[in-house]
């Protein structure tokens, strides 16, 4: 099945549909908008963002419809939500400083993991859930960085004049693919984590 967001009932809303395109089906329906659904690694819950009362916040839903819940409460802005491998934490983006830094919520709450005067966005973990790869803006443009999952050994994986946002792990984990800006509009780009032979 797909998750996706679509606008078609004059806001965003969560939908999920069959590979085949049938099955179509509103999971949301909410004043405010829903965007930015990530399955959880069983595929039984949807993390996403849920706008309501001027900010966003972190929600999540069963794939039935049922088990609507929020995660995070802020009046700072909480989105982009990536589910760790073992579906037991969520990294995600907060404004809650002014700029954007990337956070975890457990069971028992939030840790923030990134502290900087830029922005840290749209966290993607590792298949192993060792390492998150995120977009930062702290070298004056966007570029992939990657840390371990405690926040440690934040390191620049680009370093172009040009933006490079929004990455994603291959299944082995030893490629990151991210669009980038470097040929005068975007396309999609990937970088080894270790080196090859």
């Amino acid at each position: 099945m797909f998750v996706y967001t679509s606008d078609r009932d004059g806001n965003n809303e969560i939908y999920i549909m069959n590979v085949d395109g049938s099955g179509q089906t509103n999971l949301t329906n909410n004043a405010g908008d829903d965007s930015f659904p990530s399955w959880s690694p069983d595929g039984k819950i949807i993390a996403f963002t849920h706008h309501h009362d001027g900010n966003n916040e972190i929600y999540v839903i069963n794939t039935d419809g049922s088990g609507h819940a929020n995660l995070t409460n802020n009046p700072a802005n909480d989105t982009f939500p990536s589910w760790s491998p073992d579906g037991k934490i969520i990294a995600f983006s907060s404004n809650r400083d002014g700029n954007f830094e990337i956070y975890v919520v457990f069971a028992e709450g939030e840790v923030r993991l990134t502290s900087n005067s830029k922005n840290d966005f749209s966290p993607s973990w590792s298949p192993d859930g060792k390492m998150i790869t995120y977009t930062s803006d702290r070298d004056g443009n966007n570029e992939i960085y990657i840390m371990n999952a405690d926040g440690s050994g934040q390191t620049n994986m680009t370093n172009n004049t040009e933006d490079d946002s929004f990455s994603s792990w291959s299944p082995g984990g030893k490629i990151i693919a991210f669009n980038s800006h470097r040929d005068s509009n975007f396309e999609i780009y990937a970088i080894y984590t270790e080196d090859q032979e």
